[in-house]
């Protein structure tokens, strides 16, 4: 797919954001963005140097994020960390944005419990058909959570604003950790697919002599090759089979290399090198970990 956009906006302030939307700006490191004000425009890519989440309410363009499009409909949140590029591909057309937006600068949760904990929400590394789709339920509540801010930002600034500003961005975002734990669950029939590709890639993987020029596979290597970003695929894996991606794939490892183990035609130096480990020693201490003896003990018993 081609992207015809614009030139790239800018957006490293919550006010240049603002000013582009038509929306007042009543706090310099926060906003809920009501698109509806703003003017009917064409499709552009924008940086933002501010987490961003975008709440699309009608079919206006489709999200593009590098080359992908988001799966991206009516009803949907997606979460864009600093420094991401997103844009809308309009094919050319003029149209009116719908929807609403949270913005809000990393300093506004400096030193707060949701800033020591913001990596933990790993959706803002989210890409391309990874979107949130939400039920009206759920929409409702999102709709709740961005009121109550949006009311702390109408009131006006005084002591205890950052407190509960803080405090309602971290409930939001909890309840978006519930409903994509949700999603997982409803999606199962994309989420089991997944599961047999990355064990499907792992067999082939082994299989071949990718190992001794790639090395060991990597859950970004894995997650890259099945199309899905690092986050996205890390907690599906465990949301899907109680084991981190990495866990995965070193029960992979291990068990390929029990099969080659039982070669006594191979030295273990051979076996680790088959495996992608640089050094045997490394593939010793791994394999002991797991399985509770060394590769030679495991050999002489079995």
């Amino acid at each position: 797919m081609q992207v015809i956009m614009d030139n790239m906006r800018r957006f490293n302030t919550i006010s240049e954001y603002n000013t582009f939307n038509n929306n007042e700006t009543k706090h310099p490191l926060v906003t809920v963005v009501d698109l509806s004000k703003a003017d009917p425009r064409q499709g552009s890519q924008m940086y933002f140097g501010f987490y961003v989440v975008f709440l699309k309410d009608v079919k206006c363009g489709d999200l593009v994020y590098g080359r992908a499009t988001y799966d991206y409909q009516e009803g949907t949140l997606v979460f864009m960390a600093p420094g991401q590029v997103a844009g809308v591909n309009s094919n050319g057309e003029t149209y009116q944005p719908k929807g609403y937006v949270l913005a809000f600068d990393p300093d506004l949760i400096h030193g707060t419990p949701l800033g020591r904990h913001i990596q933990e929400y790993g959706f803002f590394g989210y890409q391309s058909h990874e979107a949130l789709h939400l039920s009206e339920k759920e929409k409702s509540i999102v709709m709740d959570c961005l009121h109550k801010i949006d009311y702390e930002l109408q009131a006006g600034i005084d002591k205890h604003s950052k407190k509960l500003i803080v405090a309602n961005i971290q409930l939001f975002l909890d309840y978006c950790t519930r409903f994509y734990d949700r999603q997982f669950m409803t999606r199962e029939h994309i989420t089991t697919g997944i599961i047999e590709r990355f064990e499907t890639l792992l067999n082939d993987f082994f299989a071949t002599d990718k190992p001794q020029t790639i090395g060991l596979p990597s859950v970004a290597y894995c997650a890259d090759t099945l199309n899905l970003s690092s986050n996205y695929f890390g907690d599906l894996v465990k949301k899907e089979t109680g084991k981190t991606a990495q866990e995965y794939i070193q029960f992979k490892l291990i068990d390929m290399a029990k099969e080659k183990i039982s070669d006594v035609e191979k030295t273990v130096n051979q076996v680790a090198y088959e495996l992608g480990f640089k050094y045997p020693q490394h593939f010793t201490r791994v394999f002991k970990k797991r399985v509770g003896k060394t590769p030679l003990e495991y050999r002489n018993l079995n």
